[in-house]
């Protein structure tokens, strides 16, 4: 019963975690990658799920704190103890098949064969994705069981008075036999699936087509590196305009002596180009980005004057007209999000002759 509430368990947590990593996850994809390999997701986020899995599977149940006043016998040094253990608890006669079955149901039995199991994704997934070689995949499957021995030895994390768990150097020994097991696996079915350099190869060829979502992640990670840059000068200089002056320098002077890129777009290997003389390269920079961020900011401008006001009648009157221009503001995001996820060429890049160029260069 513990394994099924520790798999329901990571299987309910999953989600969460998931979508806390996601936005971190897909940057670090279009940085490395330039792209978004469905195949690369399914790895990742399944390793996640498993890992988060058999951490459950080591902590849970968790007993009252009440039942843990005792720290006798919940440390056991002595190595291979198991091998005694299934052979005086297992009552298996060779000669006797009906002991069988009994055998595979001591715990002392198949409580090894499960730590053995346990590791066994961990080390197909060093060895496949990771193309770690076979001590490192015995290095790091034995410091992720030392690790899982500790919680328990450290009554989780001092969270209880003493360990609830037995700390046993035979589990060590056992889930590092599973990584290795694992490791030899993944070696007999890797010719069955793409390997980790052609899933790369694959994701550097589609990265050279900029994507309409990683425009977009541009586009927002520009602004919140904007924002963390002003607040912090804010913080130190006050200036009326210091927020224009530092979008200004942002986006228009670094990226004019930068190859035209911001420090967003160099992040996620992104150039915005114009195809105009360098003088209307510029002035074009200036007019197109106005355009583009004009709806976001005059959105948070407004936001943040109805925050600061008091909500009486005069001010919603004032502030009506702009909110009917916050909605079109909305709506134009919106189908200009929808656009760009359809990878469609917008209005404003015919308009302003402009282009994103993927700035890769693989080392």
């Amino acid at each position: 019963m513990q394994y099924i509430e520790a798999i329901k368990t990571s299987i309910l947590l999953f989600p969460i975690i998931a979508l806390i990593i996601l936005i971190p996850f897909l940057l670090y994809q279009y940085h490395r990658y330039t792209s978004i390999n469905p195949l690369r997701v399914f790895i990742i986020y399944s390793m996640i799920l498993y890992l988060i899995t058999i951490y459950f599977l080591v902590i849970l149940p968790l007993p009252s704190k009440t039942d843990v006043i005792e720290k006798t016998g919940m440390i056991r040094l002595i190595p291979f103890t198991f091998i005694k253990d299934i052979i005086s608890n297992s009552e298996f006669l060779l000669n006797d098949s009906s002991t069988y079955f009994k055998f595979l149901t001591k715990p002392a039995f198949y409580t090894v064969i499960f730590n053995i199991i346990m590791m066994v994704p961990l080390g197909i997934y060093l060895k496949y994705y990771f193309n770690c070689s076979l001590k490192k995949t015995i290095l790091i499957t034995f410091l992720l069981s030392l690790f899982f021995e500790l919680t328990q030895l450290s009554g989780l994390y001092f969270i209880y008075p003493y360990p609830y768990r037995v700390f046993d150097v035979d589990d060590l020994i056992i889930n590092t036999l599973g990584g290795i097991l694992g490791y030899f696996l993944a070696k007999r079915f890797l010719k069955f699936l793409p390997t980790r350099e052609e899933i790369d190869f694959i994701s550097y060829q589609k990265g050279e087509i900029i994507s309409g979502l990683r425009r977009i992640f541009v586009f927002f990670l520009d602004i919140f590196l904007y924002l963390i840059i002003s607040s912090t000068v804010n913080l130190f200089i006050k200036c009326k305009y210091l927020y224009l002056i530092i979008f200004f320098l942002y986006y228009v002077i670094y990226p004019y002596f930068k190859e035209c890129e911001t420090l967003g777009s160099k992040f996620l290997k992104v150039r915005l180009v114009f195809q105009k003389r360098r003088f209307f390269n510029l002035l074009f920079r200036i007019i197109f980005l106005f355009i583009y961020y004009f709806g976001i900011f005059y959105f948070l401008l407004i936001l943040s004057n109805i925050l600061k006001s008091n909500l009486n009648l005069d001010v919603i009157f004032i502030y009506a007209f702009n909110f009917f221009v916050i909605i079109f503001i909305i709506c134009f995001y919106i189908i200009n999000g929808i656009c760009l996820l359809k990878n469609k060429k917008m209005f404003y890049d015919r308009l302003f002759k402009v282009e994103y160029q993927n700035i890769f260069r693989k080392s």
